[in-house]
């Protein structure tokens, strides 16, 4: 398995955009954190912008800043990563530690500005597998480490199986939580032929305390995206079993529920 890992530092071809402050070598915080985000041809232009819109509104709100700082460090490290094809992998925003509005709003910043650079059909494996290498690659010391995967399918694409990617990263102690982002096109607002919650669940998250959060729609993606961050600098609950689907409950709270309950279904 690591000899994919080796491959792609060399293959990859992982670019940077170099804007926001750069963690520190050895430096210590909550969370190492992965924004795995979907760039692949079924993304366009208009949503690609919409889906950065998005974390940059999530990764400032007063919720998330109050997240971080309730953890034993007060700081997460954060890196945006857009995939799409086998070897398109590509850095948007290079690992910064997030330790207040200032440092939240230099990332966001960083991640509007950056062009496009992610091209192609699926490949999610190789999408892990660099998230998984650029977790192993740095200096920075986290007390977890988290691949927040984001996609509108499942399908698994060219390159390292998905199996692969995902056993390589989960026995490193890596966390794979998952935003299925739901067909924008259909009338139900959800994909025709496929459950992708429970796609994901099966196939790709994994790990303790490990989720699934669904978006609907445009409407909905920014509050999708905050309440995952917040689920994931929280840290593991108690109530959620690996694989879970968290499902939005009255309130600011979340409830978690499988993806064979169709009763417990919450839109974002």
């Amino acid at each position: 398995m690591w000899r994919w890992i080796a491959v792609l530092f060399l293959l990859t071809g992982l670019t940077v955009a170099p804007k926001a402050t750069p963690a520190a070598a050895g430096e210590a915080v909550d969370i190492e954190l992965v924004l795995l985000a979907d760039a692949s041809r079924s993304i366009d232009d208009g949503e690609l912008r919409f889906q950065r819109e998005g974390y940059a509104v999530a990764i400032t709100h007063p919720d998330v800043l109050a997240a971080i700082s309730h953890g034993y460090l007060q700081r997460i490290a954060v890196i945006f990563v857009e995939w799409a094809d086998e070897t398109a992998q590509e850095v948007v925003v290079p690992w910064t530690v997030i330790d207040g509005e200032d440092s939240a709003r230099r990332f966001a910043k960083a991640l509007l500005a950056a062009p496009r650079q992610a091209f192609g059909p699926n490949a999610i494996g190789p999408a892990l597998a660099a998230a998984h290498a650029l977790i192993a690659g740095n200096d920075i010391d986290g007390t977890r480490r988290i691949i927040d995967f984001s996609g509108d399918s499942s399908w698994a694409g060219g390159g390292i199986p998905v199996a692969v990617a995902r056993k390589s990263a989960l026995d490193a102690g890596i966390v794979i939580n998952g935003l299925a982002i739901l067909c924008r096109a259909c009338d139900s607002g959800r994909p025709a032929d496929t459950d992708l919650e429970g796609a994901f669940a099966a196939t790709i998250t994994g790990g303790p305390g490990s989720f699934v959060i669904t978006a609907d729609g445009s409407a909905s993606f920014a509050k999708a995206v905050r309440r995952k961050l917040i689920l994931e600098i929280a840290g593991p609950s108690g109530s959620r079993e690996p694989g879970q689907v968290a499902g939005l409950a009255t309130g600011s709270g979340l409830t978690p529920y499988h993806a064979t309950d169709r009763k417990l279904h919450r839109r974002f």
